[in-house]
């Protein structure tokens, strides 16, 4: 099953899935994620030029993570 671009799941495992990426602020490539930028823009940081930053979200305990979608379906919009 695909996910939506921008969604966000908390995880019980520790391996990276397909078309997720860890909530953990790190910034990335506008050229590269141009779908997710278009959703989150930078309002979680970046130059909004060449990159933007995901959300960082702490872990609520151990063995559980936040990770967002970054390939999949664009939401559609009513």
């Amino acid at each position: 099953m695909e996910g939506i671009i921008g969604e966000i799941k908390l995880v019980t495992h520790n391996f990276q899935m397909k078309d997720y990426i860890y909530c953990d602020g790190r910034p990335l490539s506008i050229e590269q994620y141009t779908p997710l930028y278009a959703l989150i823009g930078i309002k979680f940081g970046g130059n909004g030029t060449d990159t933007f930053c995901l959300p960082k979200l702490e872990n609520p305990s151990q063995g559980m993570c936040y990770v967002i979608c970054v390939n999949g379906i664009f939401p559609a919009r009513d």
